[in-house]
């Protein structure tokens, strides 16, 4: 269950709400007016999401190269990666 709170708690209460955050490595949605407004988590759960973001992009990569055609034998690359190391 996502934790959800008020401006003027983040105002008023930042640091449970950082403490929170720290702890359960999970987003607090922040409302304004009654309407959720932000989402606020820690560096570390940022870094994280970031990171999912990035590897997901290179899986998608490699799947539009396997559809495209765009891949070899593993032999073949092995080999030329042996090449490159031998000089």
């Amino acid at each position: 269950m996502p934790s959800i709170r008020s401006s003027a708690d983040l105002r008023n209460q930042y640091n449970e709400i950082s403490t929170f955050c720290h702890e359960y490595d999970e987003p607090v949605f922040i409302t304004k007016n009654g309407k959720g407004d932000l989402a606020v988590m820690s560096i570390e759960a940022y870094e994280k999401l970031m990171g999912r973001f990035e590897l997901y992009g290179l899986l998608q990569e490699g799947l539009d190269d396997v559809a495209e055609g765009r891949t070899r034998p593993l032999s073949e690359a092995i080999g030329q990666l042996r090449r490159r190391r031998n000089g």
